[in-house]
């Protein structure tokens, strides 16, 4: 038995800046990571030649001040994600090329684009309304929480190829279908960070920046601060709690016991921990009704980045899968061309199926598709399906069904005598980014502090 004062489950992102804040605070803490790793949803990796690809998450932008600010504390530096050109868009069977200047608006038909126009202009009206640490007190809450986004949608936009552009966005933004969530939850999170065009948009929006040396170099630095206090290979098995304090009990058996607990697991994962006693019906029922997408994040590399000299940026949308959305990932000096790719809810699933010669033979397909016959010929491959992965199973983050804000809400960052919950889907700002993880973090670290006295 080893005793703490606060105890970390997981650590990502989230983990890590609530326990460097607790340890800024004066505070003994330690962090209990399941993997050989940290950094959680976000993931470091290498191609062949040394070039850093990120597996996980790895985008920062305007207005996320909490990520620019712990990225310049630690040292590390930001670059511009590639953006020169044109990119591809395919809509309804016809591809086009769009200046990236244009945003996240295709040019399309006179019709269609008053469609688009008249959607999300009024999809950011309603959004703008919702109070974002309460969504279900919003005007018409009940209402557009007890539909699918998929039903707003069909209610909303008049031509097909309008619609198709609303899903594309849902499978990029949430890697799920718009069947999946609520109408209220998709308007929550396009004003959780700041708009959907915002969230769509590389420059001046969520995609904008990449970190030098990849994501994961934030999580890897914080974890160096905290030395070992931080003990990898822990996967938690089961949390005994009591008013004035936790034992936390690991697959090995070791038990560690604290005042405060602080998880920061997905909420899937959080609910499949054993809890002695079982938490509130409130607490364990939200966790049933919040899944996790379905992503595949993969790589193609080449000799060099060959889409630059046609005047592309790389990045390419389309209503046809199974990778719907590209972007340049070369690394700062274009020593190498990478395009990534993602195969997004039912693409990722039906994906996760396939060997991994025919899911690669699928994405090399998607790449010649979009940017030419050189595409054809990668000297490498890579992958990480998230839907696999043990400690995360699924990305980007987890989604509300239908109801799920009316009915639990309150559940969501509500402790439960000495547990406390934090990770990117608590925080009302920036939720399911990395920008909201760390908030979320150190928000819920201030929140133990003061429970301490």
């Amino acid at each position: 038995m080893t005793d703490h004062r606060v105890l970390v489950i997981g650590a990502g992102l989230s983990g890590l800046s609530a326990a460097r804040s607790l340890h800024a605070s004066g505070v003994d803490v330690t962090v209990l990571e399941a993997r050989a790793r940290v950094g959680g949803r976000t993931e470091g990796g290498h191609t062949a030649d040394g070039a850093p690809v990120e597996l996980g998450g790895q985008w920062v932008g305007p207005t996320q001040t909490r990520m620019y600010a712990l990225i310049e504390e630690l040292g590390l530096e930001t670059f511009p994600t590639y953006n020169s050109g044109q990119h591809v868009i395919q809509l309804a069977g016809h591809q086009t090329r769009m200046a990236s200047h244009r945003g996240a608006v295709p040019k399309l038909n006179p019709f269609v684009l008053a469609d688009l126009f008249q959607g999300m202009t009024r999809f950011k009206r309603l959004a703008d309304k919702i109070p974002l640490d309460r969504p279900w007190t919003a005007p018409g809450a009940h209402t557009l929480d007890n539909q699918t986004f998929e039903t707003w949608i069909k209610r909303n936009l008049r031509t097909k190829t309008g619609r198709d552009y609303f899903r594309v966005a849902t499978e990029a933004v949430f890697s799920a279908e718009s069947g999946n969530l609520s109408a209220l939850h998709a308007l929550f999170y396009a004003h959780s960070g700041t708009d959907l065009e915002g969230l769509l948009s590389t420059d001046g929006g969520a995609q904008q920046d990449r970190i030098v040396g990849g994501s994961i170099r934030i999580s890897e630095s914080m974890a160096e601060l905290l030395g070992d206090r931080v003990v990898l290979d822990s996967p938690v098995r089961g949390i005994r709690h009591r008013p004035d304090g936790v034992t936390v009990t690991t697959r090995t058996g070791v038990e560690h016991s604290a005042d405060r607990v602080i998880i920061t697991l997905p909420p899937t994962l959080a609910g499949r921990l054993d809890y002695d006693p079982v938490l509130p019906s409130w607490r364990d029922q939200l966790t049933q009704r919040l899944p996790a997408g379905s992503v595949i994040k993969l790589y193609a590399v080449y000799d060099e980045p060959f889409w630059r000299n046609d005047g592309l940026t790389g990045q390419a949308a389309s209503d046809e899968g199974p990778i719907k959305v590209t972007f340049d990932n070369s690394p700062p000096d274009g020593s190498s061309g990478i395009l990534m790719g993602f195969m997004e809810a039912n693409d990722g699933r039906a994906a996760s199926r396939l060997s991994l010669e025919d899911r690669r033979a699928a994405a090399v397909s998607c790449f010649v598709r979009y940017f030419g016959p050189k595409a054809a010929t990668p000297v490498e491959y890579l992958e990480r399906d998230w839907m696999a992965e043990e400690f995360s199973r699924g990305c980007y983050g987890a989604h509300f069904t239908p109801g799920v804000w009316g009915d639990f809400g309150t559940a969501l960052t509500e402790p439960v005598g000495p547990i406390f919950w934090a990770g990117a889907e608590c925080s009302p700002v920036w939720n399911g980014y990395m920008e909201g993880a760390v908030r979320s973090g150190e928000d819920t670290a201030d929140a133990v502090v003061d429970s301490l006295g």
